[in-house]
């Protein structure tokens, strides 16, 4: 069968296998590494955040019953559990009120579902901050670069990309941990490739959370079977029937290899100043720019215009939103918050702003205008009034994004925001001491101790 296959497509699954089991700390350029501190600096900031959650206390109590152990942490709280229960729960916490890190070309939410479980499994087996770099490193190239393959069309027929793409991940970040070779760790990309699942239908839920702790948990899993021999499919990805072909109608292959090595996928990667959908960001900075300079009253509104692309529209277009979680991924809403309060965080995204019959009643007046020429990143508010006068403000860049990124101060300040939110106790300045110095740490697991609760 491989026989017909464009030359491209054939070994995928192999090419990626041998990649990561052979991959070494020196080969990882000085801004990558960087960069993976990073994201994990805004991960504990996001798990603090979600840690207790009135939603994952009632998913820990039933993760709880079923625990083979209690020597994992859950970050932000006392429980303990065993590394695969423990990494699903990480997973979901920081995954919980959207604030987690986005790969810009596909919308991939990395860091979660990939540093829980690797977070999980040092604190049961040996393992430096380097090699926990290293692993995590590996991960999110992994799942990015599968992404890239599927993008936009996996989305859009409706797989959570997050969800689908970090169980390869985690996959391949604990094979990396675990010094798997490059065919146990094809086996691990096997065996994630039958538990990718996920669905957009879930979005303002707490089953999408679910589905992104199912990406660390049986991303583990995976690894963990394929270090005891299990084997796997030869081409889980490529093959006639596998990911690739079942997750979109044409999948570009090559962007997987396209590369490797040379680019990597954590320099497009961004983290968010407000806790929603990534798309959201230009609009809330244009709308937060509007409310600065306000002379005018939210009556004075007729309706709200937003220009941006198509895929603002097709992720946020959500009218009459019941919670905070389904506020997370509503432009009504966040158009509608950002203008009567002239804030966006996570306050403004909870039940109790939904309930708001100000906030709901500016949100029905706000009118999409679609145009694919407009990247991502950028979106444009005008304000049309009774009167008929116009003000329009247009964000090209916005804050997070890859040209206007938040700095490591700014992220070392969303730490300190995020844990005195989620109301842990957790101390911030030791854990990014910690964390800021990961490369040089003989103990990996030393900022899960410094996350834990102690009753």
């Amino acid at each position: 069968m491989n026989a017909t296959r464009p030359s491209h497509e054939v070994a995928v699954t192999q090419a990626l296998s041998r990649f990561v089991s052979a991959a070494q700390w020196g080969d990882i350029p000085r801004e990558v590494r960087h960069e993976a501190k990073r994201a994990l600096v805004n991960y504990f900031a996001v798990a603090l955040a979600g840690a207790r959650d009135p939603m994952i206390d009632k998913a820990v109590g039933v993760y709880g019953r079923f625990s083979a152990g209690s020597y994992a942490t859950i970050i932000g709280r006392d429980e303990r559990m065993d590394m695969l229960n423990a990494a699903a729960l990480n997973a979901m916490s920081a995954n919980v009120f959207d604030f987690d890190d986005t790969h810009i070309p596909t919308i991939i939410h990395p860091t979660a579902p990939i540093a829980a479980a690797l977070f999980a499994l040092a604190e049961c087996r040996p393992m430096s901050g380097e090699a926990l770099l290293l692993a995590f490193v590996m991960g999110v190239e992994v799942a990015c670069r599968i992404g890239n393959a599927v993008s936009p069309e996996h989305y859009q027929r409706g797989w959570h990309i997050t969800s689908t793409c970090c169980v390869f991940g985690a996959a391949a970040a604990v094979a990396r941990a675990l010094e798997l070779d490059a065919m146990q760790t094809g086996w691990a990309l096997g065996h994630a490739s039958g538990q990718a699942g996920g669905l957009v239908e879930t979005l303002g839920t707490m089953s999408k959370s679910v589905s992104v702790g199912n990406a660390a948990r049986n991303g583990m899993l995976s690894a963990l079977l394929a270090k005891e021999g299990l084997a796997g499919p030869d081409a889980p990805l490529e093959g006639q029937r596998g990911f690739l072909a079942v997750a979109c109608t044409r999948a570009e292959t090559r962007r997987i290899t396209e590369g490797l090595g040379r680019e990597w996928a954590l320099l497009s990667n961004t983290y968010k100043p407000y806790p929603c959908g990534v798309v959201l960001n230009p609009v809330i900075d244009a709308c937060l720019d509007l409310r600065r300079d306000a002379r005018w009253t939210l009556d004075e509104i007729e309706r709200v215009e937003i220009v941006g692309h198509p895929l603002l529209r097709e992720r946020t277009d959500r009218p009459h939103v019941r919670t905070g979680r389904e506020s997370q991924v509503s432009a009504q809403h966040a158009v509608a918050v950002a203008l009567a309060r002239g804030r966006a965080g996570l306050a403004e995204f909870s039940d109790n702003a939904v309930s708001d019959p100000v906030l709901r009643a500016l949100g029905n007046r706000l009118r999409f205008i679609d145009d694919p020429a407009w990247p991502v990143e950028a979106a444009q508010v005008t304000l049309v009034f009774r009167s008929g006068k116009r003000v329009t403000h247009r964000v090209l860049n916005a804050r997070g994004s890859l040209a206007a990124p938040l700095a490591d101060v700014e992220l070392s300040d969303k730490l300190y925001e995020l844990a005195a939110y989620g109301g842990s106790g957790v101390a911030a300045q030791p854990l990014l001491d910690l964390l800021w110095k990961l490369d040089t740490a003989p103990d990996a697991a030393a900022p899960m101790r410094t996350a834990r609760t102690v009753s």
